[in-house]
């Protein structure tokens, strides 16, 4: 397998902790320390516009392409609605004691992953609060939707991985201790029949949905945290980034190590790569880090 770069993108002022796919199909979303939510073209990759700007850090972002908008999640617990066809109307929310480092759609539903513990649920229409459920006496981290399943998955620095039902919240399976140390990712296969997560341990663990959520597959994956996992578009691999500074790529039916991306050999990042993003309409894994870069990354 060849993996190399294309483009490395500046811009940012702060490290960029989150990625999104933007509303056309040659462009991105990513947002960072400086507050800035920037949108990429693909096909021009040296310009971003600038599409919206806050106060403080973001930590999270989510694409809502029917409702033209973004919504941000910052350091302090706040969440941005951005209307991007008339941003004078964004709608600014003081709602987590802490930074929101999850942001997921579930039809007309949002759900946010607060440093509180709490996982909130929000009407999209009316950009409200409906619900919150307060999950754990330590940040919520990582989100993951599951439609087969009708299931949320969220991982918490209470080192544990919660499975909730995702019509009522009702708590289905906790499972305790999935990680040494705080679950910072979390990523259902592409079946929905197992869960990968990435934990502070630096240990990539695979759990198996349909017997009793065993543990099935465990291997130090990186050095230090691993902080993002996504999967290629057709599945057949899945790509992890970590604070260690590389990105490597698996095999998803044997999760065998197939490429390791690291800066002295492939010009990869200088600093920890604090997010993935594998473009669902292009033959590009996208990476954020630290380093205040984004760099495209093409199959050869």
């Amino acid at each position: 397998m060849t993996i190399k770069k294309t483009a490395q993108l500046t811009g940012h002022n702060a490290g960029i902790y989150a990625l999104s796919p933007s509303f056309a199909a040659h462009s991105f979303l990513s947002a960072a320390g400086d507050g800035w939510v920037v949108e990429w073209d693909l096909n021009n990759p040296d310009l971003g516009r600038l599409l919206a700007k806050v106060e403080t850090k973001i930590f999270s972002l989510c694409l809502l392409e029917d409702e033209k908008m973004v919504v941000a999640g910052n350091m302090d617990g706040g969440i941005h609605w951005v209307d991007l066809q008339q941003p004078e109307n964004t709608k600014n929310i003081d709602h987590h004691k802490k930074g929101i480092y999850d942001i997921k759609r579930v039809g007309d539903l949002l759900y946010t992953a607060g440093g509180e513990g709490k996982l909130t649920r929000w009407s999209i229409p009316e950009m409200r609060t409906v619900e919150s459920y307060h999950l754990a006496n330590q940040s919520l981290r990582c989100l993951a939707f599951s439609e087969t399943r009708n299931e949320l998955a969220v991982g918490a620095s209470d080192n544990c991985i919660y499975f909730l039902d995702a019509t009522t919240l009702e708590l289905k399976k906790r499972i305790a201790d999935a990680h040494e140390n705080s679950v910072f990712s979390i990523h259902y296969s592409p079946d929905e029949k197992r869960l990968l997560s990435g934990g502070r341990d630096a240990h990539l663990n695979v759990w198996d949905l349909q017997n009793g959520f065993a543990k099935i597959s465990s291997q130090p994956a990186h050095w230090f945290t691993i902080n993002s996992i996504v999967f290629h578009p057709k599945g057949h691999l899945f790509a992890t980034g970590s604070r260690d500074k590389t990105i490597k790529i698996w095999d998803a039916q044997t999760y065998n190590l197939l490429k390791v991306l690291e800066l002295n050999r492939d010009g990869g990042h200088l600093n920890s790569v604090n997010k993935l993003l594998w473009h669902p309409h292009q033959n590009l894994l996208i990476s954020s880090s630290d380093d205040r870069t984004i760099i495209l990354w093409a199959e050869r």
